[in-house]
């Protein structure tokens, strides 16, 4: 498509919005969505659609990033989602996306623009995890994750805000300041990847990346009312993602994982297959991991297991309330709801010892002194502590002799957990256990969470992520409903270790027979 200079000022003062009679409008998902979606908006066009759209001629890749920038540069101001800007290469980018679909060629991402959570290294771009002494670290490389995406044809803008060091479900630092939730400005859009669900929400890019080892996908998925996957373990490299100045190798995961966000299921799918495959520095070596198709392809055929309350954490009745009603609309779409099942596993052994191995991970750099301290106060804790600190002071002073013993209990819970899911296709429960909280930057130690007035620990809230992450297991959130003050609530669906394909299947089933994401009525 030849690009107008008087069409092009015209698209960078208006926004995306002058290019909607250029794209095909999508049908709303009856249910929740169809009433308050905005359809014929394209700044909420899908991923899919955007590439259709590309490939037709019917716009430009330059176009849409003009689009979306022209967008960033008018809404970010009050989000604060889109910290470090890649413009003019962008541009460039899309200049050369647009010659290749000229020429013929095609590609699964060739000419979207999209953005990525700021952990990840981008070559001549600052990565910083939100720390100000990484503040002027620019690595020379890209990650492996964002090859594949540029390899694949995606137009990188930028990259999205995270927490200090990753490590809150909120995304503020003192390098880039606070994201705020487009839903409501005054509450958290998540973390570690809430700049990613920000954006995604705020129709500034239809695809994010992100990572996820404590609810980093599935919670800020949640609070802002977008799609997430949190991989099976391994299936993502994660070369080029770990802290900043540390070297870019190729490794095999414990816990942590990179996976895909988007505003529908079948975007997912779609940038998980560009993202998943092994390590190219790890080939020869046996690395080989197949990913069966989805299980199911209808909601009659599905028998799932739902829970609604954790034995260690409660749940806000927003919450419960939100997947008390998407059992019983299951169970009249013909899906076959659980809502017990003798093969569940001990969830609070389970996420105990998901507390233990994270905080193990947590301890790598720890100096001398913190731990002769934190070794002190295990020792100082009453005969059979078992409460959820407990486990995390034992994590912070592992020894190796002692992780291997608790990774042998993990290997016995393992296969538990992969008994369950031959008697169910996915487990449902909530992503997190409240919708987005108000922004909080207290001393993360003292900080409490009100659950139906409650006040409760506010590091404890992670127990939903504790399954599919200590057993490498697929996650899929998928927006299912909002609370009474109009603030979203997700689904988390989890599979058995490789089910990737039924997770993201499941969360396109329930988007097609429920509706699925809506946009912000601000924007």
């Amino acid at each position: 498509m030849e690009d107008d200079p008087d069409r092009r000022t015209v698209l960078q003062r208006a926004g995306i919005a002058t290019i909607a009679a250029a794209l095909p409008l999508r049908t709303p998902s009856p249910g929740l969505a169809a009433a308050a979606a905005s359809p014929a908006d394209p700044a909420y066009r899908t991923a899919s659609e955007l590439i259709a759209a590309l490939a037709n001629r019917s716009v430009s890749s330059r176009e849409l990033t003009n689009a979306a920038i022209a967008r960033i540069e008018a809404l970010d101001p009050k989000i604060n989602a889109v910290v470090v800007r890649d413009f003019a290469a962008a541009g460039d980018a899309a200049k050369a996306a647009d010659e290749a679909l000229a020429r013929g060629e095609r590609r699964p991402l060739l000419g979207l623009p999209m953005t990525v959570k700021e952990q990840f290294n981008i070559a001549g771009l600052p990565t910083t995890w939100g720390n100000p002494k990484f503040k002027e670290w620019r690595p020379t490389a890209d990650a492996l994750v964002v090859t594949r995406l540029k390899a694949a044809g995606a137009i990188i803008l930028g990259k999205t805000n995270v927490p200090l060091n990753l490590a809150d479900w909120q995304s503020y630092n003192e390098i880039y300041g606070t994201t705020n939730n487009p839903w409501d400005l005054t509450r958290t859009p998540g973390g570690s990847s809430g700049g990613a669900a920000a954006a995604l929400a705020a129709g500034f890019t239809a695809l994010e990346l992100g990572s996820d080892i404590g609810g980093s996908l599935r919670a800020p998925a949640h609070y802002c009312g977008v799609f997430a996957h949190k991989p099976s373990l391994d299936l993502v490299p994660l070369r080029g993602g770990g802290p900043p100045t540390t070297p870019a190798v190729p490794s095999h995961g414990d816990l942590s994982v990179a996976g895909p966000m988007a505003r529908s299921a079948a975007d997912l799918a779609l940038e998980f297959d560009v993202l998943a495959g092994p390590d190219e520095l790890l080939d020869g070596i046996g690395y080989r991991l197949a990913l069966p198709p989805a299980r199911r392809t209808t909601l009659q055929e599905c028998r799932v297991l739902l829970l609604n309350a954790h034995p260690l954490f409660p749940t806000a009745s927003s919450v419960a309330g939100a997947l008390d009603r998407l059992a019983e609309r299951l169970g009249k779409a013909g899906c076959t709801v659980l809502r017990t099942s003798p093969s569940l596993p001990d969830l609070a052994r389970s996420t105990r010892l998901y507390l233990e191995l994270l905080n193990a991970v947590f301890s790598v750099g720890l100096s001398t002194a913190t731990r002769e301290t934190i070794s002190r106060g295990v020792a100082g804790l009453p005969s059979g502590d078992e409460s959820l600190q407990a486990y995390r002071l034992h994590g912070l002073s592992i020894s190796h002799p002692d992780w291997v013993r608790a990774n042998h209990v993990r290997d016995f819970l393992r296969q538990l957990w992969q008994k369950l899911f031959r008697d169910v296709d996915v487990l449902l429960c909530p992503p997190m256990p409240t919708p987005a909280f108000p922004h909080d930057h207290s001393f993360r130690a003292t900080r409490l969470l009100d659950i139906d007035g409650k006040q409760v620990s506010y590091n404890d809230q992670i127990v939903w992520a504790s399954v599919a992450t200590l057993f490498g297991l697929p996650a899929t959130v998928a927006p299912i409903d909002h609370s009474e003050s109009g603030l979203p609530i997700g689904v988390q669906i989890i599979g058995g270790y490789l089910q990737d394909r039924t997770t993201i299947a499941f969360a396109g089933l329930i988007e097609r027979e429920f509706g699925g994401f809506v946009a912000p009525p601000a924007l």
